[in-house]
């Protein structure tokens, strides 16, 4: 099969991979695509670039690659399913969240044991609604290195198992709604239940960027904003002070 055609399955397969382009040096025009599956295709794309692959894969974003002579650029452009967006809590800002999700493309899943507030009519942008508690739901999306998880509910019961169910997964991104006061409460909570301190580092408590948010909406985009920043390896400042580019990375 050749690149193109194999390229061209990726949407329907749901893998993931990246297309390594040698833009500028020796062997200019070279196409290399590496599939999560380790299945290559092409060839004539120096070592230094495709070594990257993992890296490159689990970032999520097209990256213009700079290889040690100094003199050879390679292209490296991502290809997957959208991201996941998985919501723990049926309240109102899960909806807010998963129509913010849904207009940047991601799936939207939300689950809450308490199947009464988990229908279509109160969460209809969701893709996705699981009538379980959080340990079981986490279980069976199964949080890749493409999926943010954002807890919302305000009790113990629910936090606590939804956390460190979480932190045991890949999930790039795990948010928790809530109070600073409830965030050191909770953390000395799951210190208590023997999750690692340094584990409890991933947790972004409060979750979201500094924006002012004071609606649900306004909540939902704070914290989408920092999911996006996370999963780019940003710090979610004003652009005008940042020194990298806006799109594409450069290195």
């Amino acid at each position: 099969m050749s690149l193109l055609a194999r390229l061209s399955k990726l949407r329907a397969s749901g893998e993931r991979g990246v297309l390594f382009t040698v833009v500028e040096g020796e062997g200019c025009g070279s196409k290399l695509l590496v599939l999560e599956s380790g299945e290559t295709f092409g060839g004539g794309v120096p070592e230094e670039a495709s070594g990257r692959f993992g890296e490159i894969v689990r970032r999520g974003r097209n990256t213009l690659l700079t290889l040690d002579d100094g003199a050879t650029k390679v292209f490296a452009e991502w290809y997957g399913p959208p991201p996941r967006l998985f919501v723990y809590g049926a309240v109102d800002t899960a909806e807010a969240l998963c129509k913010g999700a849904k207009l940047l493309g991601w799936t939207a899943i939300v689950a809450d044991a308490r199947a009464t507030f988990l229908t279509p009519e109160r969460i209809p942008s969701a893709d996705r609604l699981i009538a379980k508690w959080p340990q079981d739901a986490l279980a069976e999306i199964a949080p890749d290195h493409q999926t943010a998880v954002v807890v919302l509910t305000h009790d113990d019961k629910f936090d606590e198992p939804a956390l460190i169910s979480a932190l045991d997964t890949e999930a790039f991104y795990i948010g928790a709604l809530g109070s600073r006061r409830n965030q050191e409460r909770r953390r000395q909570r799951l210190l208590e239940a023997g999750v690692a301190e340094e584990k409890l580092d991933r947790i972004a408590g409060p979750c979201g960027l500094d924006i002012g948010a004071d609606t649900q909406a306004e909540t939902a985009l704070s914290i989408l904003a920092e999911i996006l920043a996370t999963r780019a390896g940003r710090k979610g400042g004003t652009l005008r002070e940042a020194g990298q580019r806006i799109h594409a990375e450069v290195e």
